[in-house]
């Protein structure tokens, strides 16, 4: 097989993984406001699936670079997508007695085994190509991640909130006992497609090994030592990139999984609500599109790293000052200016890193994901203290420091 072959195929398998990420992770936009009707949760308590899920990467990150560096990529991929399966399995006794715990052990579990996957998967598409279109591979991935996650909002919203409006009303006019035996009916209703992903992920864990698909090789091809690229590494590089993923993540999630509980907020009805988080999915795809036309033959990595920031805290106050559902609109539009941070961010924090730094290096960023479980959290809780439009001001600080970290980038290709 020719080099051009051999790259196109690896890209396609790496592709297929960040679809099944994006289908897995981008579900819970619908299980915020399915689990918050079926366990009777207050709002703050419904944002702890994001926590639950996200929190998990930054936990089982070091664990995850630990074992791949013992098991290498391939097998370690496969035991990340068996125990992403154990967890989808969770979801059967939490349905079956309608345990919101159960259910959010489940969302830890499957955020652990994404976490050993894409631990592996993000340094290998950032050096699987020249270092100035890496912000082109990881949008084409991005593409891949978004397109699920445009499609989970809404076949799981079929399956799970059909008649979603007709549900409230019912419940409204039932007795206790009534409305219990309804709950634990539409508890059991995610019984069915949990137990389908959890079938695909095992048959990938077990095909991926039949994949061909080569390691990870970050053994001393540098011209640096280990020992000197940990001494020419400070801890402010690992940091900085870590705060940076951090904002990255927790902006794009409460994008995201926050747009159908604002969609109730201001009066749309829940059949529309439920799948409000495919619009800002949608909106991610338009700005990978643009990523992967543009970058690096129209503007660097690093210049579309700066504007996609601007973008964010331009769009922020338009969604405080704008009315109705055009606010609505406006939550979704961040999404074209989130889709370029993740890509830009991991080049730039792993730049020059090689061996063991580089591995550390990806290990923290993994760990940054937790921005993505306590920003929701926090937007949950603002929500209830003030109102739920102003609660996105939080988003201001973190477009904030995503501005100076990209001006830093574009600074230091400039000398």
């Amino acid at each position: 097989m020719s080099a051009t072959a051999s790259y196109r195929k690896n890209l396609t398998l790496i592709g297929a993984f960040f679809f099944i990420f994006g289908f897995i992770s981008w579900i819970n936009g619908t299980l915020i406001p399915y689990l918050r009707i079926a366990c009777e949760l207050e709002e703050w308590q419904a944002y702890l699936v994001t926590f639950a899920f996200y929190i998990s990467y930054t936990i089982m990150a070091i664990p995850s670079s630990s074992l791949l560096q013992k098991t290498g990529m391939v097998k370690g991929m496969s035991i990340g997508l068996i125990v992403m399966s154990a967890g989808c399995l969770l979801f059967i006794p939490a349905a079956l007695i309608r345990n919101y715990a159960i259910f959010l052990a489940g969302l830890f579990l499957v955020g652990g085994g994404l976490t050993l996957l894409q631990t592996a998967v993000n340094p290998y598409i950032t050096l699987l190509g020249p270092p100035g279109s890496a912000a082109k591979r990881i949008s084409i991935m991005g593409i891949c991640n978004k397109v699920a996650g445009i499609l989970a909002p809404l076949i799981m919203g079929s399956i799970i909130l059909k008649n979603a409006s007709g549900l409230i009303e019912q419940l409204q006019k039932m007795t206790p006992a009534e409305k219990t035996v309804r709950l634990d009916e539409l508890a059991k209703d995610v019984i069915l497609p949990y137990i389908f992903l959890a079938a695909i992920l095992l048959l990938i864990a077990i095909l991926i090994r039949y994949a061909h698909l080569p390691e990870i090789q970050t053994d001393g091809t540098g011209n640096a030592t280990t020992k000197d690229i940990h001494r020419s590494t400070p801890r402010s590089t690992y940091l900085m990139g870590f705060t940076a993923i951090f904002f990255a993540v927790g902006v794009e999630v409460l994008a995201g999984d926050t747009i159908g509980n604002y969609g109730l907020y201001l009066g749309v009805n829940l059949d529309i609500a439920k799948s409000l988080t495919s619009w800002t999915l949608a909106c991610m795809m338009l700005g990978y599109l643009a990523g992967v036309w543009a970058i690096p033959r129209r503007i660097s990595q690093q210049r579309a790293f700066f504007l996609s920031s601007i973008w964010g805290l331009i769009v922020t106050l338009l969604i405080i000052i704008l009315p109705g559902r055009l606010s609505i609109a406006a939550v979704a539009l961040l999404g074209i200016g989130n889709a370029m941070l993740w890509p830009a961010i991991w080049p730039q924090a792993l730049k020059g890193l090689q061996d063991k730094a580089l591995a550390r290096g990806s290990a923290i960023l993994i760990m940054g994901i937790a921005g993505g479980a306590l920003l929701p959290l926090f937007y949950g809780w603002l929500a209830g203290a003030v109102n739920h439009r102003y609660a996105y001001l939080i988003l201001l600080p973190a477009f904030l420091y995503m501005l100076y970290y990209s001006l830093l980038g574009l600074r230091e290709k400039e000398s």
